[in-house]
C-alpha cells in the first residue's frame, strides 16, 4: 500500500474493533464455478494464472512433505519452514505491482489471492494477505503470522508485509514485496513498525496486544467474505 500516513491512522482507528477468526482450508482447490466467474471476469487469463498458481502451491506443498505441519509446529528456529516461507514469498513477488487505483479504480482494495493472481497485479496489501493465507493453508500455525504495517522510510510512504515469528518472543522474519530476500526485522531498519495483526489479535508498536479480531474492519470482513463466496462457487 502506497499512501499518506494519514490512511494508516484510519485504519488503525479501525482495527481497534475485534478481529473474527477466519478459516481458509483449500486455497487451491477451485471449483468450476470459480473458474467460470474468473474468466468472466478476468479474460481466459484468469483462469490459466489460477492453474499456474495451483501448480506452484501444490508443489510446494508435496516437496515440504505430509508431516510439514507438525514439524512446523515443533520447530522454535525456523529452520523447517524457512524453506517454504521463500518458496511462497517468491511466487507472489513475481506479480507485478500496481496501486489500487491504477489497478481497481479505487482508493483502497484488499484483493483475495485469487483476484490477486487472476488479475496479475496488486499492491502490498495483495501480496500479504496472499502470503498469510497460503501459508496457513500450508500448515503454518496463524499465531506465527502476522501482516504488519510500517513506514517505509527509503521510499517515504506507508507499506504493508508478512512478518513470521518463529517462537512469540523471537525476532520476525520479514517477507516483503519489495525486497525479494527475506532478512530478519533487525536487517530491516527501513521499516518502522505501526501496527500488526493476524485472525486472532492486534499488536500496537508499543507491543500492546489486543485480543479479539476483524470482523468490525471493513476492509478485512469484505476480504474474508469474497473468499467465502469464492469458495462456495
Amino acid at each position: 500500500m502506497r499512501s499518506k500516513d494519514a490512511k494508516i491512522a484510519a485504519s488503525l482507528f479501525l482495527l481497534l474493533g475485534l478481529i473474527s477468526p477466519a478459516v481458509v482450508s483449500g486455497l487451491v482447490d477451485f471449483s468450476q464455478g470459480l473458474i467460470e466467474h474468473v474468466h468472466k471476469r478476468f479474460g481466459a487469463e484468469g483462469p490459466r494464472r489460477l492453474t499456474q498458481m495451483q501448480i506452484a502451491i501444490n508443489k510446494i506443498k508435496a516437496t515440504a512433505g505430509k508431516d510439514f505441519a507438525k514439524n512446523a509446529a515443533r520447530s522454535s528456529d525456523g529452520l523447517v519452514e524457512m524453506p517454504v516461507l521463500r518458496q511462497v514469498n517468491d511466487f507472489y513477488n513475481r506479480v507485478p505491482y500496481f496501486s489500487d487505483q491504477e489497478h481497481w479504480g479505487v482508493n483502497d482494495y484488499w484483493a483475495t489471492p485469487v483476484e490477486f493472481i487472476a488479475s496479475w497485479g496488486g499492491d502490498c496489501e495483495d501480496y500479504a494477505i496472499a502470503k498469510y493465507m497460503t501459508l496457513k493453508d500450508l500448515g503454518i500455525p496463524a499465531e506465527r503470522l502476522r501482516i504488519t504495517y510500517v513506514r517505509a522510510t527509503r521510499i517515504g510512504e506507508t507499506h504493508m508485509v508478512l512478518a513470521y515469528y518463529p517462537t512469540p518472543a523471537s525476532e520476525p522474519w520479514i517477507l516483503d514485496n519489495l525486497v525479494d530476500e527475506i532478512q530478519p526485522g533487525s536487517a530491516r531498519s527501513d521499516l518502522v513498525p505501526v501496527y500488526s495483526f493476524n485472525d486472532e489479535d492486534l499488536w500496537l508498536a508499543s507491543g500492546n496486544t489486543r485480543k479479539g479480531g476483524a470482523s468490525t474492519v471493513r476492509l478485512w470482513k469484505e476480504l474474508i467474505e469474497k473468499m467465502e463466496k469464492e469458495k462456495r462457487m
